[in-house]
C-alpha cells in the first residue's frame, strides 16, 4: 500500500468527533444609540453563549469601557455611547481571560470559587487556572 491509501484508511477509521473542527463564536452584538445611551439587545443571548451569568459579563465589561449602565430584562444600557466595535472588543477580551481554558483553549468552562477565590475550571481538560 502507498502513503495516500494508508492516510485515508486511517482517516476512515478517526472517530468522526475528531474530523470536526469546532469553533467557538461568540456572537457580534446588536443594538443601537438611543440619545446618549448605548442599548445592547442581545447582551443575555452572548452570556448565555459564554456560559457565564449576565451579571458577571456584565460587571466586566462596564469596568473595562469605565462606563455606568444597566441591565434589563431584555437588554444592557450603557450609560454613554459606545461603539459595537468597543463592546464587542471587550467580551473577547472577557471570553479569553474567563471563558477559554489557558492550557486547552477549549471555551468548555465553569467557574469554581473556593475559599474566595475564583477559578477557571475546564470540563475538557481537567485543568484548573486563577481568573
Amino acid at each position: 500500500m502507498d502513503y495516500e491509501k494508508l492516510l485515508d484508511k486511517a482517516r476512515k477509521e478517526l472517530p468522526e468527533s475528531l474530523l470536526k473542527v469546532q469553533r467557538f463564536e461568540i456572537p457580534k452584538v446588536r443594538g443601537h444609540i438611543q440619545g446618549n445611551r448605548t442599548i445592547i439587545n442581545n447582551f443575555h443571548q452572548i452570556a448565555a453563549v459564554l456560559h457565564r451569568k449576565p451579571e458577571h459579563v456584565l460587571k466586566y465589561v462596564l469596568k473595562e469601557l469605565a462606563a455606568p449602565g444597566e441591565l434589563k430584562k431584555n437588554a444592557l444600557m450603557i450609560g454613554t455611547k459606545v461603539p459595537a466595535s468597543r463592546v464587542n472588543a471587550k467580551i473577547k477580551k472577557y471570553a479569553e481571560k474567563f471563558v477559554i481554558c489557558p492550557e486547552c483553549k477549549k471555551p468548555d468552562t465553569k467557574l469554581v470559587k473556593e475559599e474566595g477565590t475564583t477559578y477557571i475550571k475546564c470540563l475538557a481538560c481537567g485543568a484548573k487556572s486563577k481568573a
